[in-house]
This record gives C-alpha cells, sequence and structure tokens, in this order.
C-alpha cells in the first residue's frame, strides 16, 4: 500500500491487486470520500499527476 496526500490535508491509499488498484480517498478529518477500482495503468497516470500538482 501507498499512501499520498492531497493538497486540503486529505490522503489517497492506493493498494495494488493484480493487474487492478483500489485506491481509498479520505478527506483531512479520515472519513473516506469515494473508493475506486482501476487499472494500474491508470492509477498510475492518476498518481503522477497528483506528485506534479504537488
Amino acid at each position: 500500500m501507498i499512501t499520498y496526500r492531497t493538497a486540503d490535508g486529505g490522503t489517497i491509499e492506493a493498494t495494488r491487486r493484480g493487474i487492478e488498484v483500489d485506491l481509498h480517498v479520505r478527506n483531512a478529518a479520515g472519513r473516506t470520500v469515494a473508493t475506486v477500482e482501476m487499472s494500474a495503468d491508470d492509477a498510475f497516470a492518476l498518481t503522477n499527476d497528483l506528485k506534479r500538482a504537488a
């Protein structure tokens, strides 16, 4: 599992499951905002965008 911090204090936890990734998005208070399942390629692109925005 890898955890990314968002600009507003939230987190995105990425857990790889074979060729897919589960993303758990939480707000600054720690409440789950969304749980998303996507391909590893899409998750990689998204996390690269997050790193550039930080």
